[in-house]
């Protein structure tokens, strides 16, 4: 089980590498949600999301042999760059596997960063498959996006800031694909203050972990065609979702037309580029998803990649 502890230490480990990200408000949007909104601005961190966070923990936590055998992981963009980024670093030799329809922000942005890159179809291949035959060639160890303690424990150092740099809120909401990013922040979140309600939200299209949490046990969907690009994971973890069961209160949905209204009104109204998947707990929000009587909501905008020309 991964503690506050584990969470703490995560947080001294990460500081070379990762940014401490401002938290931003909008009254336009309090307004518009009727919700006082404070926002983890994670689509200013290094490399554009908040997935550096437990890349660089799990990488800064190898040895310098494992380091010297070099690295492996499979993304469809934010993990790919966290994983290279941090090897990087580190020095090590990083490969990745990437889907054909990867954003190019991000393809371009592992690539900038030295990883070899591997492509696959995401509809008829196995990344897995490929990231496991690449280990046992070549003895790279594999990251993985959010199934591992070290990841988990990184991906909380979001929150331990957020709770830092705000007071008395009431909520965290946090997008949901494969959970690292969730399970994190509800063990943090619940470490400083029992009481805080957490939320997972996750697009309608990649409903997994709501259908998950409705029936108690885990729920595989096929692979889901949604705008959030970086919430396709067609399950939470086997460690991940344990946590959230046992620890966030709800699992709410938006739609793909609420995602783009929230990306929309993040860039218009406060002048701030995310990418759908960030946008996802900001839909949840501003469309009315939360139970009422939650007042100061801490959003988790979860990374900020995006291509252009923009999809609105």
């Amino acid at each position: 089980m991964v503690t506050a502890a584990d969470i703490t230490a995560a947080r001294q480990r990460i500081r070379p590498i990762a940014h401490v990200t401002p938290v931003m408000t909008s009254r336009s949007f309090n307004a518009e949600s009727g919700v006082q909104t404070f926002f983890k601005c994670e689509n200013l961190q290094f490399g554009g999301a908040f997935k550096i966070r437990g890349a660089a923990n799990f990488i800064g936590s190898l040895t310098k042999d494992e380091l010297a055998r070099g690295v492996v992981a499979f993304s469809s963009g934010n993990h790919a760059q966290a994983v290279a980024i941090a090897a990087q670093r580190a020095g090590a030799k990083a490969t990745v596997v990437m889907p054909v329809d990867a954003p190019k922000s991000k393809v371009a942005g592992t690539a900038a960063r030295g990883a070899h890159i591997i492509r696959y179809d995401r509809f008829t291949e196995d990344r897995e498959a490929i990231a496991r035959k690449v280990t046992e060639e070549s003895g790279a160890v594999t990251v993985p996006p959010f199934d591992h303690e070290w990841i988990i424990a990184g991906q909380g150092t979001a929150v331990c800031e957020l709770l830092e740099q705000t007071s008395d809120l009431d909520a965290i909401v946090a997008p949901v694909g494969g959970g690292g990013l969730l399970s994190g922040s509800a063990i943090a979140a619940k470490a400083v203050n029992p009481k805080l309600r957490v939320f997972g939200v996750e697009p309608a299209l990649a409903n997994d972990t709501y259908l998950s949490f409705q029936k108690g046990e885990l729920v595989t969907i096929a692979s889901p065609d949604t705008i959030a690009d970086g919430l396709r994971a067609p399950h939470s973890g086997k460690l991940t979702f344990p946590i959230i069961e046992a620890l966030a209160e709800d699992i709410l949905l938006v739609t793909e037309e609420e995602i783009l209204a929230a990306m929309q009104f993040l860039l218009v109204r406060m002048k701030i580029l995310v990418e759908p998947s960030g946008a996802v707990p900001a839909a949840a929000v501003l469309f009315g998803k939360l139970p009422k009587n939650a007042g100061r909501v801490g959003v988790i905008l979860s990374g900020g990649n995006v291509d252009f020309p923009l999809p609105f």
